[in-house]
Formats: structure tokens, sequence, C-alpha cells
């Protein structure tokens, strides 16, 4: 990607639409629209104007708006032309941008990261924009934009300055220490900042509530065979799944589906009836059930109503998420208990709105109010894991010279510049912008 092109792409979503907008940004801007639309319009007003291709032959009228350097998305000069969504309109107006020299269609991202090389945003605002975009629930969105505001950033940015400030005692320590003018107490004061530093960032990679946010709230519906798990997993995604069928062991494999209940994600898994079995394929779905159980953030456990429960231990989660006993098939068997167990019926759709209450009241919960002030992305997680590591081995090493205790400071130094991108390699910027849409 050539930083000096002038680029452009449709910037909005799918064709045909009711209004199409068309982004241009690099230094033939003003070329293009004089080009277009005959003169450039006032900046950031919305000017309604002709916009003709190559012939002169008129193209459509829209709403034109121009914005020049640094004071755009891009920091470049900026237009964006708002058109009509018509499939022939926009391709019509793009064929005129790609004859004309100097421009070029933008490549996926393209202007997200000539909004980053020129300052308008660091390494994670950017990647919260990417997220904003693919949000699909509303606590996604709020996790997204407190992204791309840069609240994580500045919690990123706190960290560095204050391992700066640890880094620059213990270099003056190393640098005078004959001179007699840093007290012997600046290094134990370092030391336990270096301490609390590694402990709340190892605070925070404990803490997976953005992950909830962005991945889902895993629920597992579980129990044995015939139980209604089938059914219950069909009826809650409003489609049919899952086979239901009276055949005990119908359910060889795990299926999952995504709910949004409240705002939030929620990924349901249908597994394999719990049981013993000799059928080698029936076992294999046992195992993969027991591995989705165990990493669930909610079982629900499933028994018919009025039968008897097992006992057996083996059955129920190891994990540490929630278990939510249900008694399914209410409309079957009405001798009820009172156990504090949800009685449902998906023929009737009884109890049904009291589970998914429940599950949303322990995904609410589970997010702690939406606080996203933990790492995000594996990327994120990776550096300040690298990072908390090298701080807790430097304070820890108190037999190693003070020179290789000041490298390990160094090095986690190092990781948090790549959070904000501060140092990151090209191929890896080019990775990240690379998942963007185009136009984006």
């Amino acid at each position: 990607m050539a930083a000096n092109d002038t680029i452009f792409a449709l910037s909005s979503g799918g064709l045909p639409a009711g209004v199409a907008v068309v982004r241009v940004s690099g230094p033939a801007t003003k070329d293009a629209l004089h080009a277009l639309c005959g003169r450039v319009p006032a900046l950031r007003v919305a000017t309604l104007m002709t916009v003709r291709g190559r012939d002169a032959e008129e193209l459509d009228r829209g709403l034109v708006l121009f914005f020049q350097a640094p004071a755009s998305f891009t920091g470049e000069d900026c237009a964006e032309l708002q058109v009509h969504g018509g499939r022939a309109i926009v391709a019509a107006i793009l064929e005129a941008l790609g004859a004309m020299p100097g421009l070029r269609q933008a490549e996926a991202g393209e202007f997200a990261r000539r909004a980053f090389d020129n300052g308008k945003m660091d390494l994670v605002e950017a990647e919260g924009l990417a997220e904003l975009v693919q949000a699909e629930t509303q606590a996604q969105r709020r996790l997204a934009k407190y992204l791309a505001d840069g609240h994580l950033s500045r919690r990123y940015e706190a960290w560095m300055s204050r391992l700066s400030q640890s880094r620059a005692l213990i270099e003056a320590e190393l640098d005078f220490a004959d001179e007699g003018d840093i007290p012997g107490s600046v290094s134990e004061q370092v030391w336990k900042d270096v301490k609390g530093l590694a402990h709340e960032m190892e605070a925070a990679l404990s803490d997976h509530t953005a992950e909830i946010v962005r991945d889902g709230y895993r629920v597992a519906i579980a129990g044995p065979p015939n139980a209604g798990k089938s059914s219950l997993l069909n009826y809650l995604a409003q489609r049919d799944v899952a086979i239901v069928t009276d055949i005990a062991g119908t359910t060889r494999d795990v299926l999952s589906v995504d709910l949004d209940l409240d705002g939030l994600k929620i990924v349901l898994f249908d597994t394999a009836g719990l049981r013993h079995t000799d059928d080698p394929v029936e076992r294999i779905g046992i195992q993969r059930a027991r591995a989705t159980i165990d990493a669930a953030d909610l079982v629900l456990y499933l028994s018919e109503t009025g039968a008897i429960e097992s006992t057996e231990s083996s059955w129920m989660p190891r994990g540490t998420g929630d278990v939510v006993m249900v008694r399914s098939k209410a409309d079957r068997n009405l001798a009820l208990d009172d156990t504090g167990h949800v009685s449902l019926s998906t023929v009737t759709g009884e109890g049904v709105d009291s589970l998914l209450k429940q599950i949303s009241a322990r995904a609410t919960d589970a997010i702690r109010g939406g606080q996203f002030l933990t790492p995000l992305l594996i990327r994120h997680r990776n550096h300040v894991g690298t990072a908390a590591a090298a701080l807790r081995e430097a304070h820890e090493s108190v037999d190693l010279p003070l020179e290789v205790r000041a490298e390990l400071m160094r090095a986690a130094s190092d990781e948090l510049s790549h959070l904000t991108g501060r140092v990151t390699p090209d191929a890896l910027l080019g990775l990240i912008f690379s998942q963007f849409c185009v136009g984006k």
C-alpha cells in the first residue's frame, strides 16, 4: 500500500440500498472532486451536487462533503459522496474515480490504517473500531465503543507510564550508584511498585468479562438421553437445529446456537445424553459433551419431570460454571417436587420464560455491569501476560545482577509498547488491518 496514493472505496453496506457512501482519501482528493463535481464544497458542509463521469455525463445528484487534513478520519484530505445506492450508479462513480491519475481502489482496512499511521488513533482504538463494525449485540457494541473511545488504551498507557518511571529510577541507580545522589530506599520502593504492577496485570488477565461479551456466555444443555435437551435447543432457537426422536443416543455431536438475550450474546450447546454405553461412536459424543459441559459458564442439567434423578456425581459438571437443575416435559408429568428445580415444557412453553430470566441474570452477573477493564483480544492477552511474567521475574529474582533485572523490565516495557502500536512490525499491522472490511 503506497501512502502517497489517493484511495477510494464504497464505505456503506451492500447494494442496492437507499443511500451509498463513496469515500476518497489522499492528496488528490480535491482534484477528484473537481473532476466529478466541478468544484470542492465548503469544508464540512453537506452540499447537494451533481456527480459526473468521464464524458461529463450526469451520473447522479447527491450530498458531497470535504474534510481537509488533518481534521479528518484518516488525517488526510478526505471526501464522501452520499449518492443513491443503485449498483449501476456506484459502479459508474467508482469507474470514474479509478480512471483518474493517482487514484486507486482502497484495500481492506486501508482507511483505518492511514488513520493509525497519521496518529488519529492507536492500535487498540483501531481494533475497537473493527469490533464496533462487527458487533451483533448491545453488550458487544458497548464493549467495542469502550475500545474505540480509547478507555482501554489509557489503562495500557498508565501501565506504561508507571513502568517507565520505575525503569528510570533503576537506570539512575545503575548509572549514578557512586554519586551518592540516589537514596537507598528508592530501589526498595521501585520493586514494590513493580510487584504491584505485575499483580494488577495478572488480575486483569484472570478476569474474562470482555471475552464473555465478545465470544458469548456459554450455556451447555446436559442430562441423560431423552431428557428433552434437543427439544429445548430447538425451542429457544425457534428452528429445527437438532434432530429430535424417542431413540436414546440420537445426539452424537455438540451443536450450538447463538442467541441475543437482553443485549447479550448467549451460545447454547446441545450435548449428547450422558449414560454408560458400549457404542464407540456414542462414547466419543459423550466425551465431547463432557468437555463442553466442563468449559461452560452455565449448565442446564435436564431430567424429565417425575423421573428418578441420577445421583452419579461423574455426570455433573467439573468446571467452575453455575448449574441450573431443570425438570423437562412438564406437560407429560404433572408430579411436581419442591426441590427448587425449574420446571418447563417445550410443547406448551411453560417455564421457558423463567429459565431465560435465570440465564440472563447469570450472564449479566458474569459481566459485572460491563466494566471492561481487561485485555480483550488474544493479541492483548499475550502481550500483557508476557509483560506480567517479566515483571514478576524481575521482582522475585533478587539474586540476579541489577542489570539483568533492569533488562527484564525493559522487555516488559516493549510488550506494552506493542499493545497500542508504538512498536509493532509492519507485517503484524498488515495482518490486523486486513481483517477490516473494504472502505473502513
